[in-house]
């Protein structure tokens, strides 16, 4: 055994390392209580500042420290000449550089670097540009340096299209670099505007930018960078709005409209783009009896022969794509929403079968393709109802997941929302005052917190939901014109004595179904 080298034990190792530990911990501490002294003494000298640094080398996140240090800085820079403070904060950008190595990410590494940078006399922005440089080359997400980046180009007068070229650099060498992605969004508006849309992109641009994303995302479809960038994109380019819809309260002056008939047809002129649409007039009574209109109106933006051949375009690049790589799901979800943008009824088919792809290739969020499909199944029926100028809405049988754009359903008198998987009826169903008729069967409803002061709601069914307690059923007193009611399926009949607390609870229902 002689001549052979010992082997600690593990329990040796992890023993020698706690005390290294409780050894460095008792330092820190010693010094760090030396420095708040110093602090409160009101101490701002030579000394200070070395205090700061040896805590700061090892915690560079210690942002009292900082602060201190700031202190120290504004004091000793009042009693030194142009010169000397010019070397004072050069040589604290040295040591902030320093401190960046132990945590390239520290706040207050960075926050210091910006201040110190103002109290220069003669700073040095190209240094700092090289700085950031050196810093994403070893972490291309490095937000810091991202944010810091961006008032180093201010204060250095570098142009916007120098910025883009450096976004050309990195996105070239790395496909993924999302922050370079998004820096590139801010600069496109500023270089190549809209004529009009300041907002938006010249087209002439915004060619060579699709052009840049399909290279991206045809290299590697899988990596979500260029995706975002690529829907960024479509929506700085074209605004596609599937429905707008303007609902407005407003007094009505005394006399103004007499018809028997609650509904009135009008026209309304939308000055922006001197277009006019017809819309329905709703009257009735406001809570301190004044006469009012509710005036609705549900249009979808069209879109020109040079956009639509644009998205066109765009929606055959990714139908090939999809040729290529089946199951990417950047790729489904995007031709999703081209096709709605190009024409959503027509597409529905299409659409459908797309989120349950969507669902099968990335299970993990299919609860947000469920709500997504839901949104945009209500959407097309809205449309429906529209072109067919009826009040009735029906969406039975859909797969519903959630309800949304209520807003736009104030006229309906008769909603079917049967054999879908709705959870509860939300707070924005009271919005439906002209509501008469509700069907929600088959479901799983357990609150039902959106049926309150409904005035005309005359006949709800609610058969095989999860409505469990007689609480759950409270809101329905508020609906004084509620006669038919049916509940069978649902845990609640188990209830003692239900029939007779229903009729305690709803003493206008005079059909109920148990």
């Amino acid at each position: 055994m002689h001549g052979r080298v010992k082997v600690k034990s593990t329990a040796q190792q992890e023993e020698e390392k706690r005390k290294e530990r409780e050894k460095k911990l008792k330092a820190f501490v010693s010094a760090r209580d030396a420095v708040l002294r110093k602090r409160s003494a009101g101490e701002h000298d030579e000394e200070a500042l070395q205090l700061t640094q040896q805590l700061l080398s090892s915690n560079p996140d210690f942002a009292t420290l900082w602060n201190y240090r700031r202190e120290v800085l504004l004091q000793l820079e009042t009693s030194r000449e142009k010169d000397e403070v010019q070397k004072l904060y050069e040589s604290e950008l040295h040591f902030i550089e320093a401190c960046l190595k132990v945590n390239p990410k520290s706040y207050g590494c960075w926050h210091h670097r910006s201040w110190v940078n103002t109290r220069l006399p003669q700073p040095d922005w190209t240094r700092e540009l090289g700085l950031c440089d050196r810093c994403l080359s070893l972490d291309e997400r490095n937000f810091h340096c991202w944010d810091y980046r961006r008032v180093v180009v201010k204060e250095s007068g570098v142009s916007v299209e120098q910025e883009l070229q450096f976004t050309d650099r990195l996105i070239g060498s790395n496909f993924s670099n999302y922050s370079s992605w998004h820096y590139r969004s801010t600069l496109l508006p500023q270089l190549h505007p809209q004529p009009i849309h300041s907002h938006r992109v010249c087209e002439e641009q915004l060619l060579k930018e699709y052009e840049l994303a399909h290279n991206a995302f045809f290299t590697d479809p899988n990596d979500q960078s260029a995706w975002f960038y690529y829907r960024w994109l479509l929506g700085r380019g074209v605004c596609v709005c599937i429905f707008n819809c303007l609902c407005q309260l407003c007094d009505l002056p005394p006399g103004s409209v007499s018809d028997i008939s609650n509904e009135h047809n009008l026209t309304v002129h939308w000055t922006e783009k001197y277009t006019h649409r017809d819309c329905a007039l709703y009257t009735g009574e406001h809570r301190e009896r004044r006469s009012v209109a509710c005036v609705c109106v549900c249009g979808r933006s069209e879109l020109s022969v040079e956009k639509s051949s644009v998205l066109q375009a765009e929606l055959q690049s990714c139908n090939q794509l999809l040729e290529l790589e089946p199951q990417n799901k950047w790729c489904l979800l995007t031709i999703i929403l081209l096709m709605r943008a190009l024409d959503p009824l027509g597409h529905e088919k299409e659409t459908l079968a797309h989120f349950q792809t969507l669902k099968e290739v990335d299970p993990m969020r299919s609860s947000y393709y469920s709500d997504l499909c839901s949104k945009f199944l209500i959407e097309n029926t809205i449309l429906k109802m529209e072109y067919a100028e009826v009040r009735v809405f029906s969406l039975s049988n859909k797969n519903l997941t959630t309800l949304c754009h209520l807003d736009q359903l104030l006229l309906v008198t008769h909603i079917n929302l049967s054999s879908n998987q709705l959870l509860r009826l939300p707070p924005q169903f009271a919005m439906l005052q002209c509501l008469e008729v509700l069907e929600a069967d088959d479901n799983a409803i357990e609150s039902l917190e959106g049926l309150y002061h409904l005035p005309k709601l005359e006949e709800v069914s609610l058969r095989n939901n999860q409505i469990c307690k007689l609480s759950d059923l409270e809101s329905l007193a508020s609906c004084t014109k509620l006669t038919r009611l049916d509940l069978r399926g649902n845990p609640v009949h188990k209830t003692a004595n239900i029939d007779s607390e229903l009729s305690q609870l709803l003493p206008l229902v005079t059909a109920l179904s148990l």
